[in-house]
């Protein structure tokens, strides 16, 4: 079992930037990729950012490259979201998730993929 925590939302304005973060417990000795998925009112959940265990790999949703970096510390059980140039269709709950743990593999980018999940952080960008 891992557990997720996010932390780091909170409310913006337009062309701020902000770093979310997720710290994992558990069985963190093992190996397994991480990602962000948000989700905006009234709409579905979304693959946002995904990182592999060490780092080399990545991959980002079209609507983010070029804005957003995923990264992670192993050291310190966790994985950051930054993210620059917010724009008001940035606003979502922020989700952390991780896979089943022994993956070495690149980040996956749908949900069904990850077995943990975290509570979410709000993150608003204001106009």
């Amino acid at each position: 079992q891992i557990q997720l925590v996010e932390s780091g939302g909170g409310l913006v304005q337009s062309g701020d930037s902000l770093r979310v973060s997720c710290a994992a417990s558990g069985r963190t000795h093992s190996v397994y990729a991480m990602a962000w998925f948000r989700q905006a009112p009234g709409k579905e959940r979304e693959f946002v950012a995904g990182v592999n265990w060490s780092g080399d790999s990545t991959k980002y949703a079209d609507s983010v490259v070029g804005r957003f970096t995923v990264s992670r510390d192993n050291a310190k059980n966790s994985a950051y979201l930054q993210m620059n140039s917010l724009q008001p269709e940035d606003t979502a709950v922020y989700y952390c998730a991780a896979t089943h743990p022994i993956y070495s593999g690149p980040p996956y980018a749908t949900d069904p993929r990850y077995d943990y999940w975290g509570q979410g952080t709000q993150v608003t960008v204001s106009s």
